[in-house]
This record gives C-alpha cells, structure tokens and sequence, in this order.
C-alpha cells in the first residue's frame, strides 16, 4: 500500500511540474508570429569564459553575404570587449593607489584599442547558417566567440612589454579584476 501511494505522488509531482511548464512558456500575441534567428539567443550569449557576437549580412552575392554578417559581428564583438576592458581599466586603476593615474589610464585606453585589434584575430566561428531569400538573395547567420583567457594574456603581453605601466602593473590584480567583471557579464545575460 506504501508503493501504490508513493508512486502516486511521484506521478502527482511530475503532473505538477509538467503542468507547470507548459504554463509558464508565454503564448505569442494573436497577429505576431515568433522568429526564430538562426546562430542567436541564449547559447549565443557572452558568458566569464567567452565573449560573442551574432550578427546577419544579405546580399545579391554569397561571398558578400557572409562578409557583411562576420564584419558586423566583429564590429560587435570588439565594441563587447572595449566596454568590458573600460570598466576592468578603471576598476583596476581606481584600486591602485599611485600619483601618475590619469597618465595609467590613458596607456591603458591606448593599449585597449591595440590589444582588441590584434586579438580579433584569434575570433572562431561557432554557428553559420547560409539561407536564400525567396527573392533570390543571399543571408547569412553567423556567431563568433574570442577566449576571455586569450584576451587578458594579450594584455599582459602587452602590459609587460611597457617599460611605464610595468612598474604599476600587477597581472594577477588585473587578472582577477578582469574576471570580476566577465561574472557580472555572464549574470546579466
């Protein structure tokens, strides 16, 4: 008699959850209809071991297409990077005590820009879907991802290399600065 009522409530629950689901997927408004984007939504999102970008290029040429999708998710990508950088850079600066900070910053923004540039490429293509439009275009999806561990290995290449900033500079507080910020990141998606 214990079996049959446990395996009641075993069904029970699993009724429950089940109900529960369906319950919570939202219906789409009447007259809307859901897009799916191909290479986007949450497995395409940045996360603390990965920076991504998505992005669609459409042309009359398929070689064109894709340059214009992996262009714009570059540009994407490195505007990602440069604003997470910004903010490790100040919450980096800010907690080191030192006379010259104005004149760390300012290295640190210059070498934000050189380092993104270099870095973008070591960028790997994780998802790419080629479609035809029924107008007899081509579209192209695509997704891109750059290591967060590659990114600040850059700096400190970097960072080391100046005979200024090496003075001031401490690879593990940036380090660990750094990471602070990609949790934040990875939470907020």
């Amino acid at each position: 008699m214990k079996r049959i009522a446990n395996y009641s409530l075993v069904i029970v629950a699993a009724a429950a959850l089940l109900f529960a689901g369906c319950k919570a997927k939202q219906k789409t408004p009447d007259g809307e209809k859901e897009v799916v984007v191909p290479c986007s939504g949450p497995d395409f999102f940045t996360n603390n071991k990965v920076f991504r970008a998505n992005s669609i290029g459409e042309s009359m040429d398929q070689v064109t297409s894709k340059k214009k999708a992996l262009t714009n998710a570059r540009n994407e990508l490195a505007q990602s990077i440069q604003t997470t950088v910004k903010t490790v850079t100040d919450n980096y600066t800010n907690s080191r005590s030192m006379n010259r900070k104005e004149e760390l910053e300012q290295k640190f923004e210059q070498l934000n820009r050189e380092v993104v540039d270099q870095t973008l490429q070591g960028v790997r293509t994780i998802c790419e879907k080629l479609v035809q439009t029924k107008d007899g275009n081509y579209k192209t999806y695509i997704a891109i991802e750059l290591s967060a561990d590659e990114l600040v290995k850059q700096y400190n290449q970097r960072l080391s290399t100046d005979d200024r900033l090496k003075i001031d500079y401490d690879y593990e507080k940036f380090k660990d600065t750094f990471n602070q910020e990609m949790e934040k990141r990875a939470k907020g998606n």
